[in-house]
């Protein structure tokens, strides 16, 4: 659905779902839904005049997580009588700005006690560009304080801030629990494979950010769960570096189908299916004229601009929050490293000197 004006993404997309549903409940189109509180108004509708946040006195359906919850529920049980394999894909918004739940779920968390950032100052020898002011975030214009590189907000806001993120995600994992215990009743979870995957991360305040958009170690790691119906798969943590373009082939392979084309990504059906098993690879990301490269045991990220540095090294064994660039004392493992970034450059990035010329 395209959810600024409700209209079928399928007539722009023809080869991709075979239906495409959505409820954006009064709210209208799935871009107010997007953006939605509880009395059915929306951050369009009252031109950005509103909080960050909400704990709304409503139940789960009083959100559109929770409308979206149902439709997933219903369409199982359509599924269920067809005798078929099928692909279910359930989109939920949370935890994305607003960070708008349901009272009970910001209930569950004593303010006091949520930590605050590990890393809440600007990291060393950087430059501010590879940062931002959190403009989505101070977008939301009833804000009680404005965030931004100059100076951290209150301690007291970063907890109410924190709070509500934490109470979004566990509303959101609310709705995906129904959807499990669904599966369940329905007979359907010993030979469906579920995965739990959110796009990005988000800055919550650290690096004396409020948002995404950077290319540091917050905002690029995202949620990927697993869940197989293999008695043998152990529940484990695996720490392996895995990228989002490996998800479509690790699917294909446990699910013993030949992939119909090359893929830029890779299976990692092998991380699930061996106990104990880690192994050594690489990420990129892109963002910003950036690339970004992690392996185990670093960040190196590569600017394509003008200020200098441009190039940042992170050591995640001594430093996983990454506060300090450590790339002008460490040339020979730049230097190292620097061949294998480039090899995730596939002309999408100029060199500053040629775009100049």
């Amino acid at each position: 659905m395209d959810i600024r004006n409700n209209l079928p993404i399928k007539k722009r997309l023809p080869h991709s779902w075979d239906e495409l549903i959505f409820n954006s409940g009064k709210w209208g189109t799935g871009w107010n839904a997007f953006f939605g509180y509880a009395n059915w108004e929306n951050r369009q509708s009252l031109n950005r005049q509103v909080t960050p946040y909400e704990a709304g006195d409503v139940g789960d359906e009083g959100y559109v997580e929770g409308l979206t919850a149902q439709l997933a529920i219903s369409k199982l049980r359509e599924l269920k009588d067809k005798d078929q394999p099928f692909f279910l894909g359930v989109g939920f918004f949370k935890p994305h700005l607003p960070f708008n739940a349901p009272e009970k779920y910001w209930e569950l968390y004593r303010r006091e006690e949520i930590p605050l950032s590990p890393n809440p100052e600007i990291p060393s020898n950087i430059n501010l560009e590879s940062l931002h002011e959190s403009g989505e975030f101070n977008g939301y214009r009833l804000t009680d304080e404005t965030a931004g590189l100059s100076a951290p907000v209150s301690d007291d806001y970063a907890r109410k801030v924190r709070h509500a993120y934490y109470a979004a995600i566990s509303y959101v994992d609310t709705q995906i629990g129904k959807i499990l215990k669904e599966l369940q009743s329905q007979g359907l979870d010993e030979n469906t494979i579920v995965i739990v995957w959110g796009d990005h991360g988000w800055h919550l305040g650290d690096q004396r950010v409020w948002g995404k958009h950077t290319l540091f170690e917050n905002a690029l790691r995202s949620t990927l769960i697993f869940k197989v119906p293999d008695r043998t798969a152990m529940s484990r943590n695996v720490k392996s570096i895995v990228e989002t373009v490996d998800i479509y082939p690790t699917l294909m392979e446990l699910c013993d189908i030949d992939l119909p084309f090359a893929t830029d990504g890779e299976s990692f059906a092998d991380l699930i299916h061996t106990p104990g098993l880690e192994r050594t690879d690489i990420a990129y990301s892109y963002f910003s004229n950036g690339i970004s490269l992690r392996t185990n045991e670093y960040r190196l990220t590569r600017y394509y601009r003008e200020e200098e540095p441009t190039i940042e090294l992170y050591d995640h064994g001594s430093d996983p929050h990454e506060t300090k660039n450590i790339a002008l004392s460490n040339p020979e493992l730049v230097e190292n490293l620097l061949p294998l970034l480039e090899k995730g450059n596939t002309g999408l990035y100029e060199s500053v000197e040629e775009r100049k010329n």
